[in-house]
């Protein structure tokens, strides 16, 4: 799978609050999205053990597939995600997010890969949508993770 968007954040928190955020996938990743810029309706829809369903005012995404790695100063998580952006276009991608103990709290990284977009809005995202798309997601982490300290 080819690398379509990496990068790295440093969040205010500690790996604690990572594991523990990871032990509700749905209350986490709907936490999570909710800091996405755009979205102004996030709701889980379907929980299982290693999947979600989670309905945005912007369309349906299911992330599936989803493994945990956790060690004492780092946890690993992988999964596969499928987005439905109304009748427009749909995505489908691999995340890689990995969190490791700092000397100022937990460095975040995520590589996002293999994605796949059809038709010429599909083009569009692929082509110019990966430092929006990802640096949203690193904004979104940092943003998640720094609240829960207030």
């Amino acid at each position: 799978m080819s690398v379509w968007f990496e990068g790295y954040s440093d969040i205010e928190c500690n790996i604690q609050q990572v594991k523990d955020a990871l032990e509700n996938l749905g209350e986490h990743y709907v936490g999570v999205i909710s800091f996405m810029p755009g979205l102004t309706s996030v709701e889980l829809v379907e929980q299982g053990n290693d999947s979600v369903t989670i309905k945005t005012n912007e369309g349906l995404m299911k992330r599936t597939n989803i493994s945990k790695h956790i060690e004492a100063d780092s946890v690993v998580v992988e999964f596969d995600e499928k987005y439905q952006a109304g009748s427009k276009v749909t995505t489908k991608s691999h995340f890689l997010d990995e969190f490791t103990t700092s000397d100022t709290g937990v460095k975040y990284h995520t590589v996002m890969s293999g994605v796949e977009a059809p038709g010429l809005l599909g083009f569009f995202y692929r082509k110019f949508g990966s430092s929006n798309t990802g640096n949203a997601f690193l904004t979104s982490y940092k943003a998640y993770f720094e609240k829960q300290n207030e």
